[in-house]
């Protein structure tokens, strides 16, 4: 995003907020503000990096300052839970899910759950992070009791049906300025920590036939055009979330069942320079337009 930015010739300042002071007494600066924080940001010994950056949003909110997914955004960002309930309450279908806290409550969830096959994640996760897959309670019960077991961060790990792709493939939609930009093909055929950046891959993946041909974990689709791609675009808008990727899978029935909203999202540079779509280079034209209709309402207000 830097690296855009500075190709526009776009004035920039980063504020990372893994620690620092607000002076609620003060006025924050004039600009526009874009938060980038990532549930899994205590991952990377950010434990309170969250709370400090919900702490400086409410602040900017406070004081009328543009702010690209604030508050109600990163509510979302931190909890799978408001995700799903704002995902349903667009009337988008979500897979089974049960939230639970303790050992024991993880269990009975499971056994509520009623799934042949299910998954246990966090409830604040990113990356995949926590996603377990399990076919029997026993097996449930083994991982939880044993020294395997991840506690999440904030208590709450959830309980869902598996939800099988017949080509072990999910799709993320991505949206800037809360508009449809494109969608990507992910194969999850290795596992489900699934981040895009390049930074998170681990190894490239290659066909089993033929003559051993790459195949990519990311390939942005051609002419995607799914109608729930407006009830997408609603609920970004309900939620007050401008920059996000939205993440579905779909079974061999053909239904479609979305699971993520990730309000920091990452973008692939194979796949985009593959396709000739550049993610990063909106978000940052997307944040010049913004600044330009800022200073024009200033000038104005000058006059």
């Amino acid at each position: 995003l830097v690296k855009r930015l500075e190709e526009l010739k776009l004035p920039y300042e980063q504020w990372f907020l893994d620690e620092g002071v607000i002076d609620l007494s003060q006025e924050p600066p004039e600009g526009v503000f874009y938060s980038r924080m990532s549930a899994s940001s205590h991952t990377r010994n950010h434990r309170f990096a969250p709370e400090m950056t919900e702490a400086v949003l409410a602040w900017l909110e406070r004081h009328g300052r543009r702010v690209i997914n604030g508050t109600r955004a990163l509510r979302l960002e931190v909890s799978k839970v408001n995700q799903y309930m704002a995902l349903n309450q667009s009337g988008i279908r979500t897979p089974k899910t049960i939230a639970a806290v303790g050992k024991e409550q993880i269990i009975e969830a499971a056994r509520k759950l009623g799934a042949p096959s299910f998954i246990t994640k966090h409830n604040r996760a990113g990356k995949g992070l926590g996603v377990q897959l399990f076919h029997t309670i026993d097996a449930l019960q083994e991982y939880v009791y044993g020294p395997a077991f991840e506690l999440p961060v904030d208590g709450i790990t959830l309980i869902q049906e598996y939800i099988q792709s017949p080509d072990s493939s999910i799709t993320r939609c991505e949206f800037v300025g809360g508009k449809f930009m494109y969608a990507v093909k992910v194969d999850t055929s290795e596992g489900f920590e699934l981040c895009p950046a390049d930074a998170c891959q681990i190894n490239d993946l290659f066909c089993p036939v033929g003559e051993q041909e790459e195949k990519p974990k990311f390939a942005i689709i051609e002419d995607f055009n799914e109608v729930f791609i407006k009830d997408y675009e609603q609920c970004l808008q309900e939620n007050k979330i401008e920059v996000a990727g939205i993440e579905f899978i779909r079974d061999a029935n053909g239904s479609v069942y979305t699971y993520d909203i990730n309000t920091n999202t990452n973008y692939n540079s194979d796949a985009e320079a593959k396709a000739g779509k550049f993610g990063m280079l909106e978000v940052a034209k997307f944040l010049g337009e913004e600044l330009r209709k800022l200073e024009e309402v200033k000038a104005v207000k000058s006059l």
